[in-house]
Formats: structure tokens, C-alpha cells, sequence
């Protein structure tokens, strides 16, 4: 009998739930039979959204959680206080070991906070960084940190550049990732303090493939695997990165339907232009974990429809099966004072 991956999900996180968390959760199970959900939250009302589907009941039970931590309310006091909330609940089950990860769409402090404080972190381990994949010209690069950090130091971000590197390694399966710095310019003089004090320590160390420096306009080509900086930069990359991406597909939908030649022109692109449109879709690729806690976390979208919520459960399997979080100890774990 093959082992079952089992993932606590928050049915009370996002804008959507829990209507499209239910959904992404069966979803899942049905794609996946090696996966066991556990829903979080609310009993009579995932009770409620449940009924509405047609699922294997022996790949989903739910955990009640009455409480919820609202995205406005201060994270470290909703987590000390809100102990029976979904997010409290999932993180223990993680901690106890009841569950292999916790996926949530709910507030990103308090994920952050309850990841660090009930999860823990890996010993050696600084600062957890949150790290979504993003999609590129040649496939997808891994933006560490994207929201966790924004005050990081050089130490850290040698740690970011490591842990991205072992999961693009064995997640995506790219061997000798590169990894680059977010900077202003390619030359090496160049950056603000932490780049600067960052740049030697990176191109020093024999456990990653450092190629240098990235402008951000190169990020969309693809020119490196692992993208490192502080979560300052990382979140206003990754917010642009989806502004632009709406923005121009709406662009490109409104001037398709412009005249009737354009509205023929659409018909004869639409096939291919789906398929672009798709790779470049952040739903397709899941959501950012949180790499070295003592367990995984993956925080997505609060905007979060069934399919991201889907493929960030998938994501966990991958994670668990390349036995992630033991390569990250094996690389990292003692090495640096916390």
C-alpha cells in the first residue's frame, strides 16, 4: 500500500473560501490517490461545501476549527490568542507531525508568525524565506524571499541562495541551478549595501552556482533559477510581475475584439495565445513555501481560486517525496548560528 501524502489546508483562508478551497482540495484527491486532506475550519460549514461535490471521503476529513484570523488583525496577537483558528490548528498538526504540510490563503502574517513560532525553524536556519515560483520566457525561476524578510542580512541571503537551490534542484529537477542577486546593474560595484556585502559572500560559496548579479528586467527571460533578494524588492518584483501580466492580457483581450478583422484574428491566435497565456498563469505553479521550517508551510494567494489551491496540495507531495527539509538540514544545520 503506497504511503499517503497528508495535507492540512485552511478552508477559512482567502477571499474565496470556502467555497474554492473545498473545491482545489477535491480537486486534488481526485487527480492524486496518494494524497489524504485535511480540512480545516468551520465544521458545519465545509460540512456544507462538501455536500455540494462528489468526492473519495476516504482521501478528506475535516478538522474543526472555529476561530478564524482575519487578514486586518495583528499576526503575532492572533496567533497567541486565536488558538482554535485554522491556521493555529494546521501549524500544529504540522509541529505534531499529524500532518506533512499546511497550505493556507489566509493572512500572510500570520502564516509567517505561526510558521516561525509553533512550526519552528530548522536549526541553523536564520530566516525562513517565503519563495513562489515565477513564470519565465524558458520555464519558471524561484524568487527567495518574496514577503518574509524585509530587513534581511548578507548571512541570510547566502541561506536563501542554498535552500533555493536544493529545491529547484529537486523539485524542478534542474541540475546546477543558477542562482543570481537582484541589483541594479551587472557589474559587481555596483548595489545598495546589503547587494554589496551579499556579492562576495555568494560568488564564495561552493555550494551554489552564483552567476552574478540580475537586472529586473531579466527575471522575465529566464536568465537565472533562483532569484535572490530581501522581501522588500521580492514583493514589489512579484506584484509588478502580476500587475503587468494582467494588465497586458487585458490589453491584448480588448484590442482582439476592437474590429471584425481583429475579432478573425483572434479566432486563428486564440489556440496558441492559450497556451502562452497559460505558462504564464502563477495559478499553474502553486503556491510559496516557506523553506526551512521544521516542517512545510506553503502560503498562496489570497486571491486563490480551486486550481492554485490544487496544485500548491501536488506541490506538497514533491516535497515530501525529495525529502526537502532533510537536504536543507543536511546543508545548512549547524553550519550558521541562529
Amino acid at each position: 500500500m503506497e504511503e499517503m501524502i497528508k495535507v492540512a489546508v485552511d478552508a477559512m483562508g482567502g477571499d474565496h473560501a470556502p467555497a474554492e478551497v473545498v473545491k482545489g482540495a477535491i480537486d486534488a484527491v481526485t487527480l492524486r490517490r496518494d494524497i489524504k486532506v485535511y480540512l480545516i475550519g468551520r465544521q458545519e460549514i465545509v460540512k456544507e461545501e462538501l455536500a455540494k461535490n462528489s468526492y473519495q471521503d476516504s482521501q478528506i476529513e475535516i478538522i474543526h476549527a472555529p476561530e478564524v484570523i482575519e487578514t486586518a488583525e495583528p499576526p503575532v496577537l492572533a496567533i497567541r490568542k486565536k488558538k482554535q483558528s485554522s491556521i493555529v490548528v494546521g501549524m500544529h498538526m504540522v509541529k505534531d507531525k499529524e500532518a506533512d504540510a499546511f497550505v493556507s490563503a489566509g493572512s500572510s502574517g500570520a502564516v509567517l508568525v505561526g510558521g516561525q513560532v509553533i512550526v519552528g525553524r530548522i536549526k541553523g536556519v536564520e530566516r525562513p524565506p517565503l519563495a513562489p515560483l515565477i513564470p519565465t520566457q524558458k520555464g519558471v525561476s524561484l524568487l527567495v524571499d518574496c514577503g518574509a524578510n524585509v530587513d534581511a542580512r548578507s548571512s541570510h541571503l547566502v541561506q536563501f541562495a542554498k535552500m533555493g537551490s536544493i529545491y529547484m534542484e529537486n523539485v524542478l529537477n534542474i541540475p546546477n541551478p543558477r542562482v543570481a542577486i537582484v541589483n541594479i546593474g551587472a557589474e559587481e560595484e555596483k548595489g545598495n549595501a546589503l547587494v554589496k556585502e551579499t556579492f562576495p559572500l555568494l560568488k564564495n560559496c561552493p555550494d551554489i552556482n552564483f552567476v552574478g548579479s540580475i537586472e529586473a528586467r531579466d527575471i522575465p527571460r529566464g536568465e537565472a533559477d533562483v532569484i535572490v533578494c530581501e522581501a522588500f524588492v521580492g514583493n514589489v518584483i512579484l506584484k509588478l510581475y502580476e500587475g503587468v501580466g494582467a494588465t497586458m492580457l487585458g490589453m491584448v483581450k480588448a484590442g482582439l475584439m476592437e474590429t471584425l478583422q481583429s475579432k478573425i484574428g483572434a479566432l486563428l491566435v486564440k489556440p496558441a495565445l492559450k497556451k502562452t497565456m497559460k505558462s504564464f498563469d502563477a495559478s499553474e505553479y502553486g503556491g510559496a513555501p516557506l523553506l526551512g521550517l521544521n516542517g512545510l508551510v506553503v502560503k498562496t494567494h489570497g486571491s486563490s481560486k480551486a486550481k492554485e489551491v490544487t496544485n500548491s496540495i501536488i506541490q506538497c507531495v514533491t516535497f515530501k517525496e525529495q525529502e526537502i527539509n532533510e537536504k536543507i538540514k543536511r546543508n545548512i544545520g549547524g553550519n550558521h548560528g541562529i
